[in-house]
């Protein structure tokens, strides 16, 4: 039975429906203009035709792979955007060139490491996901080149001026992040259910890779959070005491900017320049390699999933090898210098 256009009762669109090529259709048009519904089935017979004879790889369109990507357990951060710039378009037609000119259009004004984490990184997860099921070649992409991963982090005075700058429901705040390597919006919508200051510990159930995680929580972290009212819903607050906003879209990405006017003028008194939130992270992890020297329970504790990640707090954290230094060859430049001068 040909595909042809029907009325269905309930429902204000065209719906094309029959068997073209073996393969059974039934589906809205979305409109209910007769003109347009035509034109949509037209193309509709087209694609059945053209993927029957050349197979899904000629026809299958990056929406089409997004949906399977998500289908099949697919990240969804950051996705939105991506999806909605190259919609049906052929994966066939999404090369490099493509990527480049889609990566400046969304996001204009973005840093490289912006558009490689929200849009690169996104599009190449689904076309490698269309690849295994054949629907297109392997994709070779070529990302835009980033600075070294920022390493920003506080001593332990300038920490103490920190913390003492800051206005009274930002304190226990950032004691918080400094103490447990919370990332931003890990700390402003962690739930008191999550908590247990009996067994001083705190857990993440929802974090940024996907994995849960628990860490100890510090004598100075355990404190602040047992002066804070309240033992219900979410543990930090603004200053008229409702909870934090939480993300509405895709677009809505960083959590740092619920906080970033109280966290700049606390920095400001402080005397701490170019210091943001997340570097609250970087100074634990970074505390925490002083201490113990241990990458293997850093990775652990701070959710990192590579170990090259972790490793970049053991670079700037080298006093522990000073020792191995000391033991190069010369000794005592004075001795060096008395055995050169001796009489045979």
């Amino acid at each position: 039975m040909p595909l042809r256009l029907v009325e269905r009762r309930k429902s204000p669109f065209w719906i094309i429906r029959g068997t073209l090529r073996g393969i059974r259709v039934e589906e809205s048009t979305g409109t209910s203009d007769r003109r347009a519904a035509e034109e949509i089935l037209i193309k509709r017979e087209a694609e059945i035709l053209e993927q029957s004879i050349h197979g899904r790889r000629a026809t299958a369109t990056f929406a089409a792979a997004a949906l399977s990507y998500l289908e099949q357990g697919g990240s969804k951060r950051f996705t939105a955007p991506v999806i909605r710039h190259f919609g049906t378009m052929p994966l066939a037609r999404v090369d490099q060139d493509a990527l480049d000119q889609g990566a400046k259009k969304v996001f204009p004004n973005a840093s490289p490491s912006t558009r490689n984490r929200q849009f690169y990184a996104i599009a190449s997860a689904i076309l490698h996901h269309a690849a295994k099921r054949g629907w297109c070649p392997p994709p070779i992409i070529e990302r835009p080149s980033t600075p070294p991963g920022r390493i920003r982090w506080l001593r332990i005075d300038e920490a103490d001026r920190l913390i003492g700058a800051c206005s009274d429901h930002l304190r226990p705040l950032v004691i918080f992040m400094l103490y447990t390597g919370a990332r931003t919006g890990e700390a402003l919508w962690l739930d008191w259910r999550d908590v247990d200051l009996t067994r001083a510990h705190v857990q993440f159930p929802k974090t940024k890779n996907g994995d849960a995680r628990g860490v100890g929580l510090h004598p100075r972290a355990i404190a602040a959070l047992a002066n804070l009212k309240g033992r219900t819903g979410e543990v930090f607050r603004r200053p008229d005491g409702k909870p934090y906003s939480r993300p509405r879209n895709d677009d809505d990405t960083s959590a740092g900017t619920r906080i970033k006017t109280a966290f700049k003028a606390a920095c400001r008194r402080a005397g701490i320049e170019d210091f943001h939130t997340h570097d609250c992270r970087h100074t634990w992890a970074t505390w925490h390699y002083q201490e113990n020297r241990d990458i293997g329970g850093l990775m652990r504790l701070g959710g990192w999933k590579s170990e090259r990640m972790v490793m970049r707090y053991a670079h700037v954290n080298v006093g522990e090898l000073q020792h191995t230094i000391d033991r190069l060859p010369g000794g005592n430049l004075g001795d060096y210098k008395k055995r050169k001068t001796k009489k045979p």
